[in-house]
This record gives structure tokens, sequence and C-alpha cells, in this order.
């Protein structure tokens, strides 16, 4: 069985990435889960930061990632909450959420603010999404990068190659995976 991990709001907020990490679920190497406070906050930001993207989408955007893995989303994480330590005391729901669904990673943008030890007596560990895709990709090379081609496939306005996604997900911090796949 795949092993579970929590996707936090920083990897879930550019398309690329976003869309390569729930294909890395949907094909059975991970289970993916985040929380509806998660996505707000995604959501949030993507309506602060990308005035381009009409309102109403974000909605639909939603709706289409909680369907997109069956299971996703985690629930009746926030009486951990309170007991949490972290640097950050926003990001609590972050490891709640992992503890209540039995994560074994978190998936997030911001390694400071889920220092190892803190994470350890858990069981949990934080990873970069750059080092994450790479530990994907070394478990099936061959499902990662038909993660990427089904990306590249679903890209009709305007198309998309291979090559441009991963320049996409070299230009978004995925630097070593990007590497790793030109190969």
């Amino acid at each position: 069985m795949a092993f579970v991990v929590v996707y936090d709001a920083n990897v879930l907020y550019g398309n690329e990435v976003r869309d390569l990490l729930i294909r890395i679920a949907q094909s059975g190497l991970v289970q993916a889960r985040w929380t509806n406070e998660i996505l707000g906050e995604v959501l949030r930001n993507l309506a602060v930061n990308r005035p381009d993207i009409p309102p109403e989408k974000l909605p639909i955007l939603r709706e289409r990632m909680n369907a997109a893995v069956p299971g996703v989303l985690v629930e009746g994480y926030q009486e951990l909450i309170e007991g949490l330590k972290l640097p950050d005391p926003d990001d609590r729901h972050v490891l709640a959420a992992a503890i209540k669904s039995g994560a074994e990673v978190i998936v997030t943008s911001n390694l400071r603010d889920f220092p190892v030890d803190m994470l350890a007596v858990h069981g949990i560990e934080a990873k970069n999404p750059d080092d994450f895709v790479l530990d994907q990709f070394d478990l099936d090379e061959g499902i990662v990068r038909n993660c990427v081609h089904q990306i590249a496939n679903s890209r009709s306005r305007p198309p998309k190659t291979f090559g441009a996604i991963l320049d996409a997900l070299e230009r978004a911090g995925l630097v070593e995976s990007a590497a790793a796949l030109r190969d």
C-alpha cells in the first residue's frame, strides 16, 4: 500500500507542480491528503496574486482537486492543533492533518517551518517538492515520466510539449526533478 503524504498549500499553488503532485497521487505511488483549510489558503492566495483568474473559477478548482483524488480530505484533525508546537503556529493545522491521516511526509516549500525534531516525535518528515518528486522518480521513473506526459497532453490552450512542462517545473523550483526527467 502506498504511503500517505500531506501536500501543504504552497506546493498546491502553482499549476504545473499541483498537477504533477495530483497525478503522482492518482498513479498510486502515494496517498495524497489535504484539508479544506489547506485548499482555502491556496484559493485565497490565487485570488490575491492572480487577478486574471475569474473568481467564479476558484470553487471549481477546489471541486476538481477534491474529486481528482478519492479520500483526499482529512477531517477531524482540529482538536490536535492546540497541543502542537511549530515555529509558525499557523502551520500547526498541516501537522495536525498529517498526524490524523497517518502521513509519513509533509510536502512543503517551507521546510524551516517544519523542523525535523518537531516532526520526528510524530514519525513524520518534511520534504520539499523537488526532493519528494525525485523520491517518486527513484521508486518508479516510468510513472513520473507518464505523469509529465499526461500534463503535456492535457494542455491545449496553448499546447505544451514534455520539454515545456519540464521548463515550467524547473522555474517552479523542481530543478533536480526536471534534470532527472530530461536524462
